[in-house]
């Protein structure tokens, strides 16, 4: 009789499992497979997304620059990157891309993208300050996103801008190499690469971007116009997993490094879902900050996106408040309540 009951019970959750399989939402994510897109990696190792009725598909970008225009017509959902003098132009031109959520900014003890200068420049005593950068060539990982923002401000430090200095445009992995070559002065670059660089001997951490352009938007979490008009329910629903996966990430974080409570279980899931395979890298880098409800630093949006019109890369009246949507956001945290941090 009870093992007839537990069949019953079994054949039930089986049916009540294919039914919410069958009803799933399909959502396509882009990722550039960053430490930052912890919380969509979380979110599906921990089955939240499937917990929200969502069959989520990540998919691999070289640049998140690549994911606005996908995202304006509705072949991609939700993407992942900094927001970019690309992201206002295309809101210009009536592409319908949101920005939602932070994914990356650096708090107080988390500059995850600072300032790095050659070594033997800093060992031979010719560069010794910001001002001695003028003229030098300087990488960034492309042209007009949040990481020239982070060259400005760290170049005003020395009373200099983008104008007094050669940009050269490199991806992240590519600026070891360059160190070691000669072929650049100095850079802005992001973890895990800051700490290769550092660890080769081939440049130094000048300044670290939390001291000189603390609590940037680095990078968001962007949503498609016609995701949010079409499956509107369902963006709300990839939110609140989102949130609850930040909040698991911020569980790991502890004195600027991944070594908080929920380390090894957020470690492990990086190892899975990045290209890097060993633990002891993550837990040597500075990480991202991400905030546990979501929340935007729009007055950081606000300067950046003046500092690309100044540039010249964005031209109009295009303003931050026409492409931001903090509704899923707010939604989420209403949803999950307050954070609460993991102790132990």
């Amino acid at each position: 009789m009870i093992s007839r009951a537990g069949f019953a019970l079994g054949a039930i959750g089986l049916t009540a499992g294919a039914a919410l399989a069958q009803s799933s939402v399909k959502v396509s994510v882009g990722t550039t497979n960053s430490n930052s897109d912890a919380p969509f990696f979380i979110a599906e190792a921990k089955g939240y997304f499937r917990d929200q009725g969502l069959d989520v598909e990540l998919i691999a970008f070289d640049s998140a620059a690549k994911m606005v225009a996908p995202l304006g017509t509705g072949q991609l959902d939700v993407a992942a990157g900094a927001p970019s003098a690309g992201l206002y132009n295309a809101a210009q031109r009536s592409v319908d891309v949101r920005i939602v959520a932070d994914k990356g900014s650096d708090p107080k003890g988390y500059g995850y993208l600072p300032l790095l200068v050659r070594k033997s420049l800093v060992d031979s005593g010719k560069v010794k300050t910001v001002r001695d950068l003028r003229g030098m060539k300087i990488a960034e990982v492309a042209q007009a996103t949040a990481s020239f923002c982070t060259m400005n401000e760290a170049l005003k430090k020395g009373g200099l801008s983008f104008r007094d200095v050669d940009e050269i445009y490199l991806g992240f992995p590519d600026h070891l190499t360059a160190f070691a070559g000669g072929a650049i002065d100095a850079s802005i670059t992001a973890e895990p690469i800051v700490t290769r660089c550092i660890e080769s001997g081939v440049a130094v951490k000048f300044m670290p971007n939390d001291d000189f352009y603390p609590n940037q938007q680095i990078a968001c979490v962007l949503y498609g116009g016609p995701f949010i008009k079409n499956k509107g329910d369902a963006a709300q629903r990839f939110m609140t997993a989102y949130i609850k996966a930040a909040r698991d990430y911020n569980d790991a974080l502890k004195g600027g490094k991944i070594a908080g409570p929920a380390a090894n279980d957020v470690i492990g899931i990086l190892t899975k879902y990045t290209a890097i395979k060993d633990p002891a890298v993550y837990r040597a880098i500075t990480p991202n900050g991400n905030d546990p409800n979501g929340r935007l630093n729009i007055e950081s949006l606000r300067k950046d996106l003046a500092t690309f019109k100044e540039a010249g890369f964005v031209k109009g009246d295009v303003t931050v408040d026409r492409v931001v949507d903090e509704s899923f956001a707010i939604a989420a945290v209403k949803t999950l309540g307050p954070y609460r941090p993991k102790t132990a």
